[in-house]
């Protein structure tokens, strides 16, 4: 019996590790391409680079070419008449990854804030209305995001909101519905009576949300943080609808740069673009993935 479940065992892992290296392999692949030549990454994908195929300047060629960290990162500094005209036009010259980094982090900080406090109030309030806001930001995770795109590129520009501030906003309204729901799963757990106590003791709303609720809620905030994170910094068909090229994020810097006369493509540059701009998202997840099982199982355990 022993020996039996040791063999399912063996397999069970020889399947898990050929998975992994099915999903790694296009990483990897982009990787070492990323330094041949971009006649050798077309005839030759799949060979390491040599001294025939080597090829040291792509890195400085993509980054050069699509403005990566940008041109002039000081001229943001100097003074301004119009505030919000010209904050938003000091976020041009940062280049596409201080663009990227600039919309991911204060997205990401504004649905976490939004979201906890939004699913904490629903939670504590036994109302219609809050059961009927809570299934609309369900639903609102199973409408295609093609369904809305048209007339939300229309309703942006009207706001003024297609720039890298307003964008913002706008990531806000598409990524509260997962973030509430999560959240929501998560709060159900956290007894009532600590809030009580905190009440007792003299906190208002605001002072017990952040003093009591939201320390209890950091498993589930790492977790939508770094789920929200990856899909802003990789998101490419908001960004390109919304800001253009004018303001390119990452994504958007990729596609548009590399691309030159005729359909021809700077495949070395165009990989060395692709590694420079995963690294982040890789570094990020590596030093948060345990929290989004532990984030998931904490939110499914009633407490």
């Amino acid at each position: 019996m022993n020996k039996q479940k040791t063999v399912l065992q063996a397999i069970f892992y020889i399947i898990l590790t050929a998975l992994a290296i099915v999903f790694i392999a296009p990483i990897i692949i982009v990787a070492f391409n990323s330094f041949k030549n971009k006649l050798y990454i077309m005839s030759s994908p799949f060979e390491l680079p040599n001294s025939n195929t080597f090829e040291g300047s792509n890195y400085l060629r993509g980054i050069v070419s699509s403005g990566f960290f940008g041109k002039d990162i000081t001229s943001m500094l100097t003074g301004f008449s119009d505030a919000w005209e010209n904050s938003v036009n000091a976020l041009s010259p940062i280049g596409a990854f201080g663009r990227s980094l600039f919309i991911t982090v204060f997205s990401v900080l504004l649905i976490l804030l939004c979201a906890s406090m939004c699913a904490w109030y629903i939670n504590r309030s036994d109302s219609k209305f809050c059961r009927l806001f809570y299934n609309i930001l369900v639903f609102s995770m199973v409408v295609p995001f093609q369904m809305v795109m048209y007339t939300m590129t229309s309703t942006v520009t009207n706001l003024s909101l297609n720039n890298p501030v307003g964008i913002i906003f706008v990531y806000l309204g598409f990524g509260a519905g997962l973030s509430v729901f999560m959240y929501s799963g998560f709060i159900k757990s956290v007894p009532f009576e600590i809030e009580e106590a905190a009440m007792i003791d003299g906190c208002n709303p605001i002072q017990t949300f952040f003093k009591i609720v939201f320390p209890i809620l950091k498993p589930i905030t790492v977790t939508v943080a770094i789920l929200e994170t990856m899909w802003i910094w990789n998101d490419y068909l908001l960004p390109y609808l919304v800001l253009g090229s004018r303001f390119k994020t990452i994504p958007v810097a990729v596609q548009l740069t590399m691309q030159g006369a005729y359909g021809s493509v700077d495949w070395g540059a165009f990989m060395a673009m692709l590694v420079l701009a995963i690294i982040p998202i890789i570094i990020f997840y590596l030093f948060g993935q345990k929290y989004i099982i532990d984030g998931v199982i904490a939110g499914a355990v009633k407490g």
